[in-house]
C-alpha cells in the first residue's frame, strides 16, 4: 500500500508541474503584486524570519555570464527543475539565476540557489531553496501515542559516512535497538529489511543521521509522536536544520554514539521530558505545512535573489519586511 501511495503521490506531482509548465507563463508573473501585497499584510511579519534565513544576501551581487535565464532551468533533474520552476516562473524569463542542484555539501562560490548548504557563518551566497520536497517534506501520519510504542530505538539507511558505520558496529543486536543498513546485502551481519517511516513510527525513539548531506528522515521523525535522536546536523536545507535546539526540539546524541543508550535510558524514566521535546517538534514542523504560504516565501526568497543582483527594483509593499 505504501509503494502504491508513493507512485500516485509521483504521478500527481508530474501531472499538476507539467500543467503548470504547458500554462502560460504570464498569469504567473500578473500575480507578484499580489504575492507581495500578501507578504506585506502585517499579519504575515513572522514570515520576515525566515525569508532572510534562507537568503541571507546583501548589498549588490554581480552576475556571471555562465548564468541560465529563468526560461532556460535545467530539467536535467526533474524534481529539483519543477520545485525551482514554482518560484522561477514568477518572474521574467530573460531574468539570470545561479542554481546547484542535487545533495551540496559546500558553500556556492557565487550567488545560488540550493537545496542544501553546511551550516557554517559563511554561507550566505547557498541561497535555500524547497528543492527535491517531494521527497524531503512527506508526513505520514503517526497514530500512535509515545508511552503505546516499543521501548526501543530503531533506524534505517545507507552505509553513507562513519557515523551511521559506528551506529550500527556499537548497537546491532542490541535488545534496545533495531538498526541495520537497508542498501547491503541480506546475508551481511550488518543488514536491516527496509522499513517504512509508519513501521519506524511503531518505536519510541527514531534516531536521524546524516547521509550524503542532510538525514531525509528528520523531517518526518519530527512530526511523528515518536523522539529524535540525533547528533548535532552539519547541513540544512528549507527545514533550517541550524535552528534546531537540543533538549527543545531532539536529543543530541554524540557522533561516535557512545551514550545513545544512556539517552534512551534517561526518557524511558522520564517520559514527560520526552513528550515536551516532541510536542515542541510538531510545532516546529507545523510552519511548514501550510501549502499556500510555504509558496509565498518561496517566492519571496527567489525575489530577494533578484532584487540583490540588480534585476528588479524593491517594492516598498515589502522593504519593511525583509532585508532588501
Amino acid at each position: 500500500m505504501a509503494k502504491i501511495k508513493k507512485s500516485l503521490a509521483r504521478v500527481a506531482y508530474y501531472a499538476s508541474n507539467i500543467a503548470l509548465d504547458i500554462a502560460p507563463q504570464v498569469l504567473f508573473r500578473r500575480r507578484l503584486g499580489s504575492v507581495l501585497r500578501r507578504a506585506g499584510d502585517c499579519g504575515q511579519c513572522d514570515l520576515a524570519e525566515r525569508i532572510n534565513y534562507y537568503n541571507k544576501l546583501s548589498g549588490r551581487v554581480g552576475i556571471s555570464d555562465n548564468w541560465m535565464s529563468v526560461g532556460s532551468i535545467s530539467m536535467a533533474k526533474s524534481y529539483y527543475y519543477f520545485d525551482l520552476r514554482e518560484s522561477a516562473r514568477y518572474f521574467p524569463a530573460d531574468f539570470r539565476l545561479s542554481y546547484q542542484f542535487g545533495d551540496i555539501k559546500t558553500v556556492a562560490e557565487e550567488a545560488s540557489f540550493t537545496k542544501s548548504r553546511p551550516i557554517h557563518p559563511e554561507n550566505a551566497k547557498s541561497v535555500l531553496m524547497k528543492l527535491d520536497k517531494l521527497r524531503h517534506f512527506s508526513f505520514p501520519r503517526d497514530e500512535i501515542a509515545f508511552e503505546d510504542k516499543k521501548s526501543a530505538a530503531v533506524w534505517r539507511g545507507g552505509a553513507h559516512n562513519p557515523v551511521r558505520k559506528e551506529l550500527v558496529l556499537r548497537y546491532r543486536g542490541h535488545p534496545l535497538f533495531d538498526v541495520g543498513f537497508s542498501d547491503v546485502q541480506p546475508t551481511q551481519a550488518d543488514y536491516g529489511p527496509f522499513l517504512h517511516p509508519k513501521e519506524q513510527m511503531a518505536y519510541r525513539y527514531i534516531i536521524s543521521l546524516e547521509g550524503v548531506d542532510v538525514a531525509s528522515n528528520l523531517k518526518w521523525i519530527m512530526a511523528s509522536n515518536s523522539l529524535c535522536l540525533m547528533p548535532p546536523p552539519n547541513y540544512e536545507t528549507w527545514f533550517m536544520e541550524g535552528r534546531l535546539q537540543p533538549g527543545i526540539h531532539y536529543v543530541q546524541v554524540a557522533p561516535d554514539m557512545h551514550d545513545l543508550e544512556d539517552k534512551l535510558l534517561f526518557y524511558e524514566r522520564h517520559p514527560d521530558d520526552a513528550r515536551a521535546i516532541i510536542r515542541n517538534a510538531n510545532d516546529y514542523v507545523s510552519q511548514f505545512l501550510n501549502a499556500g504560504m510555504e509558496r509565498v516565501v518561496s517566492i519571496l526568497v527567489m525575489y530577494k535573489y533578484f532584487v540583490a543582483t540588480g534585476q528588479v527594483e524593491p517594492d516598498k509593499t515589502v522593504e519593511s519586511l525583509i532585508s532588501l
